[in-house]
């Protein structure tokens, strides 16, 4: 199933998200479910959130994808919204 993770950052945690980006990457090269990702970006071209498509088996799995981030264990996200995501178009 197709899981879309969306994350919008807490204010001012830019240099959070800059902290932990390596392990971030890292963390998706290593899980392997990542399908499609990449950084929401603000009118200045700041990153400000995340935008991450998982393939995974269950929503529970996305879940625990989720919370086992390294963006999400440095305390990075306000917000973070969990769906299943149907691919209609690309």
């Amino acid at each position: 199933m197709l899981v879309a993770i969306m994350c919008h950052d807490k204010p001012d945690h830019l240099e959070v998200r800059k902290e932990n980006r390596a392990a971030h990457l890292a963390y998706i090269e290593r899980t392997g479910v990542v399908k499609m990702a990449g950084p929401l970006m603000d009118s200045n071209g700041l990153m400000f959130g995340s935008l991450i498509v998982l393939d995974v088996d269950s929503m529970n799995d996305a879940e625990q994808w989720a919370a086992n981030d390294p963006y999400s264990k440095a305390g990075l996200f306000e917000q973070n919204r969990i769906h299943e995501w149907n691919k209609v178009i690309g």
